[in-house]
């Protein structure tokens, strides 16, 4: 088709021609693609999940506080706090407390980070969280 020679009323009838024109070896190929890799909605959310599921880190201010209050933690209870946040996140959580023993944690999820830590329930409340999980 030669598109050159102006015999289309509208943009609208010009942009379905263009649209047609594409060689169906060339939309076979993007389809078969997307499917092997998936929809973009799909890379995104693996990719978020994937940066999430890291380490888990710990904020300055939670570091002076497990500091402060001789906290240790075992490599048990690190690993607990940690499936703990999984299930935060994977329940949509934002911000969430963790409870691992008698140690209370506040947690960011997407951040992936202990923004503070409390034990023997010293402080018995706990604001701007929509969360809570049991480790």
């Amino acid at each position: 088709m030669n598109i050159s020679q102006n015999k289309f009323s509208s943009i609208e009838q010009m942009a379905g021609q263009v649209v047609n024109i594409r060689p169906k070896s060339q939309s076979r190929t993007q389809s078969s693609s997307g499917n092997k890799e998936g929809s973009f909605s799909e890379i995104l959310k693996n990719k978020q999940a994937s940066e999430g599921l890291g380490e888990l880190k710990f904020s300055k201010h939670a570091n002076q506080r497990l500091a402060s209050r001789h906290i240790d933690l075992t490599k048990a209870q690190l690993e607990r706090l940690e499936n703990g946040t999984n299930k935060a996140r994977e329940k949509g959580i934002r911000e969430s407390l963790v409870m691992v023993d008698n140690l209370a944690f506040i947690v960011n999820i997407k951040n992936n980070t202990v923004v503070t830590a409390v034990n023997d329930t010293e402080e018995g409340v706990f604001t701007n969280i929509d969360g809570a999980v049991i480790s």
